[in-house]
């Protein structure tokens, strides 16, 4: 696709720091360097648009990313599918996150982001 820019990447068309490649995925930094040290995105080097599109595709990146989570002690994988669910760029990536204690990174299903979240709209528990 002309206007994707994870297509473009993969092209090798448009810069991106990309820290692992294999024959099907790459593994690249994000832009704004990320939210910690070591996160990256996953993204298949043929045009899916989000993990529901083709399963095949989808399992590979999966696979792609479970090798960059194995170097970590503990990490989060996180994909999105549909604007709704947070999704900005319409190509399949997933997220490898590595984690630490008390890290600051909350998550929504966690009790650290409703108390984060509490604390900002000025509420107290």
């Amino acid at each position: 696709m002309r206007s994707c820019v994870f297509c473009a990447i993969a092209a090798g068309t448009a810069p991106a720091i990309i820290v692992r490649e294999w024959p099907d995925a790459l593994a690249v930094r994000p832009r704004s360097g990320g939210v910690n040290t070591g996160h990256v995105f996953v993204l298949p080097r043929v045009h899916v648009q989000d993990a529901g599109t083709d399963p095949e595709v989808t399992a590979a990146v999966m696979r792609r990313a479970a090798e960059l989570m194995a170097e970590h002690p503990a990490a989060n994988l996180i994909t999105s599918k549909g604007a709704a669910a947070t999704q900005s760029v319409f190509h399949l990536h997933v997220y490898v996150v590595p984690r630490q204690e008390d890290d600051g990174l909350p998550l929504p299903w966690t009790s650290r982001h409703t108390a984060r979240a509490a604390a900002q709209n000025g509420e107290t528990r």
